[in-house]
C-alpha cells in the first residue's frame, strides 16, 4: 500500500511539472503521431495551438497533460485532417477567441465539423493576411499564403514566432511553389536566421528545398512524424537539413520536443527521449550585433526609440523600459 502511494505521489509530481513554466517562451513540438501540432505559450501564460494532430482523443490527452489552461488562438495551417482533427477538442475544452485559417474551405467531414465546433464556441474565423499578433510578450508574424495558390498544401499558413533574439518558424505543408513565392515576396532577414523550424510537410520530399532553407537558415529543425506508409521523412530531406548543418529532432523518435526560451532570447531544447541528431554546422547562425550591452541602453521616450530605427522593443531587448512600454503587453513604442 505504501508503494503504491509513492507511485502515485511521485505520478501527481510529473504532471504538476508538465504546466508551461511562467516567465518564459514554451514551445512544445507535440507528438501526435504523423501529423503537425505545436503548443506555444508566452511568459505570461496566453496560449497558442498552431495544428492540431489527427486524432481528437490524443490531442485531448496532451492538453490535460500539459495542464493547459487556456487557449487564446488556435491556427490551422491548412484544411488536411493531420492537421486540424485535434483542434476539435480544443476549442470544445478552451473556446479560444480567434481561430486563424487559411480562407480555402476543407471539403471533409472533419473540416465541417471544425467549423460547426468553432461557431458553437463563439470562436471568430480570422482569414490569414499578413497580421501581427501579439502573445503578450510574444510576436506572432502570419505568413499568409502567396496569391495564385491551387491547393491546400501550397496554401498553409507560416507562423514566425518571435520573443527577444529569439525565432521559430512553421510552414504547414508548404511546397515549392508557396517557399518560392515567398522569397519573391519577403526580404531575406524576415525569413532567417531561425533557432527552430518545423520540418514542412513531416520532412516530405515535396517540401524544403536547398534555397529555402539557405534563407531561412534553420539551427534546429523539429521533423513532427508518426508511423506512415509515404515514407517521411524521406532520405532527401534529411540530407538536406545536415547539409544546413541544422541538429535534427523527430517527433517518432524523441517524442515531444520542448523549447524553453528566457527573456532576452537565449534558449534551450530537451525530448521526451533521446538527444535528436547533432548540428554540424561549424558556427552558430549570423545574428545582428545590438549596439550596447542593455543595462547601457537607455531611451527618453518612444520617439527616440524610432529615430533609432529600433521599435517596437521587447520585453529582454536592450533598451526595453516598462516606462515605454505603456499597455504593459511587453512590446514598447508599437
Amino acid at each position: 500500500m505504501r508503494r503504491g502511494l509513492v507511485l502515485l505521489l511521485l505520478s501527481v509530481g510529473v504532471a504538476a511539472a508538465q504546466r508551461a513554466p511562467a516567465g518564459v517562451l514554451t514551445l512544445r513540438f507535440l507528438d501526435v503521431g504523423q501529423g503537425d501540432a505545436v503548443l506555444i505559450t508566452s511568459p505570461e501564460g496566453k496560449s497558442v495551438l498552431y495544428d492540431g494532430g489527427r486524432s481528437e482523443a490524443r490531442m485531448q490527452a496532451l492538453l490535460t497533460q500539459y495542464r493547459v489552461p487556456s487557449l487564446d488562438l488556435v491556427v490551422a495551417s491548412h484544411a488536411d485532417a493531420d492537421h486540424i482533427t485535434g483542434l476539435i477538442p480544443a476549442v470544445q475544452m478552451f473556446r479560444p477567441r480567434f481561430f486563424l485559417n487559411n480562407g480555402l474551405a476543407g471539403t471533409t467531414q472533419i473540416w465541417q465539423k471544425l467549423v460547426t465546433t468553432a461557431k458553437q464556441a463563439g470562436t471568430q474565423g480570422l482569414i490569414a493576411k499578413g497580421q501581427t499578433l501579439n502573445l503578450g510578450s510574444v510576436r506572432l508574424t502570419v505568413l499568409p499564403p502567396p496569391p495564385g495558390m491551387k491547393d491546400q498544401n501550397t496554401s498553409s499558413v507560416g507562423l514566425l514566432v518571435q520573443y527577444g533574439s529569439f525565432r521559430a518558424l512553421m510552414t504547414g505543408d508548404s511546397e515549392t511553389p508557396e517557399t518560392t513565392a515567398w522569397l519573391r515576396q519577403y526580404p531575406a532577414a524576415t525569413l532567417g536566421p531561425v533557432d527552430v523550424y518545423k520540418s514542412i510537410h513531416h520532412g516530405a520530399r515535396n517540401g524544403d528545398t536547398a534555397r529555402w532553407l539557405a534563407a531561412v537558415r534553420p539551427a534546429n529543425v523539429v521533423i513532427s512524424v508518426g508511423l506512415n506508409n509515404y515514407g517521411h521523412p524521406t532520405a532527401e530531406a534529411i540530407t538536406l537539413y545536415k547539409k544546413a548543418g541544422a541538429a535534427i529532432y523527430r517527433t517518432d523518435l524523441n517524442g515531444t520536443v520542448t523549447v524553453t526560451v528566457q527573456p532576452g532570447g537565449t534558449y534551450t531544447l530537451s525530448a521526451a527521449k533521446g538527444t535528436g541528431t547533432a548540428a554540424t554546422r561549424t558556427q552558430a547562425p549570423p545574428r545582428v550585433t545590438p549596439p550596447a550591452p542593455a543595462s547601457s541602453v537607455r531611451y527618453p521616450n518612444c520617439a527616440a526609440v524610432r529615430a533609432a530605427g529600433r521599435a517596437p522593443l521587447l520585453r529582454g531587448q536592450p533598451g526595453y523600459s516598462p516606462n515605454l512600454d505603456r499597455d504593459g503587453d511587453g512590446r514598447a513604442c508599437e
